[in-house]
């Protein structure tokens, strides 16, 4: 990995630590969640740039879901509640990541990775369905299966690929689905301290994984 690359991936993971611990602050450190939260992602952006691709069409779609996906953060940020906006933002997200792990490999080609990652959706969207505003219900489920999608290509194309980049992916995308139980569960079930510090290390992680995918090493 080139020295710009890890100097990008040192700033990505202190600014990740940032982030989370202010959140742990309170109000008076609001101010450097809004620096901190985006600037983690931006950063595994630019890194997604740095690295050596192994194809282009992939990079691009993988930096258009790290795109989604810091327009997500921002969204679920703000003061104001912004969770639907955030949601269609991710949502935007993991359907480029789909198609990022479709571009060398045919979409559903290993289809016995489907059933176990709907399945874990399925369970945390039973968990916290009583939770949702009716309102939400629609939009929840939808996400629900575009990363339960995203994350068994994922895992079929590392399968049948296989290689250090296509496993790197196939992690990033079941670290994202983690990720989001977490939040989902700390959001609408069973908030828990320790959340928000789970939810965002795994988001970040399942980020950079994703983003060192783009190249063969």
């Amino acid at each position: 990995m080139p020295p710009v690359a890890l100097a990008l991936v040192a700033a990505a993971l202190t600014a990740s630590a940032w982030a989370i611990r202010a959140h742990y602050l309170g109000e008076s450190a609001r101010g450097q969640v809004y620096v901190a939260k985006p600037l983690a992602t931006l950063l595994i952006l630019v890194l997604a740039f740095v690295l050596v691709p192994i194809r282009d069409d992939y990079r691009w779609l993988v930096a258009a879901g790290l795109l989604f996906s810091l327009a997500g953060d921002v969204f679920l940020m703000l003061p104001r509640d912004r969770f639907v906006a955030g949601l269609a933002s991710f949502l935007v997200a993991h359907l480029f990541y789909l198609a990022a792990f479709s571009a060398d490999v045919p979409f559903g080609a290993a289809p016995f990775f489907w059933p176990p990652f709907f399945a874990a959706g399925g369970v945390v969207l039973a968990l916290v369905w009583p939770g949702l505003k009716p309102a939400l219900r629609a939009p929840v489920a939808a996400y629900v299966v575009v990363i339960a999608a995203m994350a068994a290509q994922a895992a079929g194309r590392w399968s049948l690929l296989g290689g250090g980049a296509a496993l790197s992916a196939a992690i990033g995308a079941g670290l994202f689905m983690a990720s989001d139980a977490v939040l989902a569960i700390n959001r609408f079930r069973w908030p828990f301290r320790a959340g928000r510090a789970i939810n965002l290390a795994a988001y970040w992680a399942a980020q950079l994984l994703i983003a060192f995918s783009v190249s063969a090493g």
